[in-house]
C-alpha cells in the first residue's frame, strides 16, 4: 500500500513545488526591486545562513578561529531572496501535507464513530432480542405451567 502511495505522493510534491514557483519568484523579483524589502526581509538571513554555512565548512576542515567575512550585499540579497523563495515553497508544501493530514484524521474519526454507532445499535438490538427472549421464555413456562396443573383426560 506504501509502494503504491509514493509515486502519486511524489508527483503531489512536485505539483506543489511547480504551482508555489511563480509565487516564490514574484518575491524575488520583489526583493531584488524594494530596498526595504532587501535590506530588512533578505540580508539578514542570507547573512546567517552565509556565517552558519562558512562556520560549519571551516569547522570541518579543521580552522577553529576563522573569522568569517560577511556576504556583499548583492550576493547576500541574491542568497536571502533565494532562501526566501524556497521557504515559500517548502511552506506551501508544508501546508498541504497539514490540509492532508487533518483531512485523513477527520475521515478516520469520521468512520470511527460510524462504527461506534453501528456498535452502539447493534448492541442495543442484542440488549432488545435478550429482552425478548427471557419475555418468550417466561410465557413458555407459564403455558407449561398452565398445561401442567390442567387433569388430563382419561379414556375409558
Amino acid at each position: 500500500m506504501v509502494v503504491g502511495a509514493f509515486p502519486i505522493a511524489k508527483l503531489l510534491y512536485l505539483g506543489v513545488k511547480q504551482m508555489s514557483k511563480p509565487i516564490a519568484n514574484r518575491i524575488k523579483a520583489g526583493a531584488r526591486s524594494s530596498d526595504f524589502f532587501r535590506s530588512y526581509v533578505c540580508l539578514p538571513p542570507a547573512q546567517l545562513y552565509h556565517w552558519v554555512e562558512m562556520r560549519t565548512k571551516m569547522r570541518i576542515m579543521g580552522f577553529r578561529g576563522s573569522t568569517i567575512k560577511p556576504l556583499n550585499e548583492e550576493a547576500a540579497a541574491e542568497l536571502g531572496a533565494e532562501l526566501l523563495g524556497e521557504t515559500v515553497v517548502f511552506l506551501v508544501g508544508g501546508g498541504c501535507m497539514v490540509l492532508e493530514y487533518s483531512r485523513q484524521a477527520a475521515n478516520s474519526r469520521r468512520k470511527e464513530e460510524e462504527l461506534s454507532e453501528t456498535l452502539s445499535g447493534l448492541q442495543t438490538q442484542i440488549a432488545e432480542l435478550t429482552f425478548t427472549t427471557e419475555t418468550l421464555s417466561a410465557q413458555l413456562r407459564e403455558v407449561n405451567r398452565q398445561l401442567l396443573s390442567f387433569p388430563t383426560p382419561t379414556k375409558k
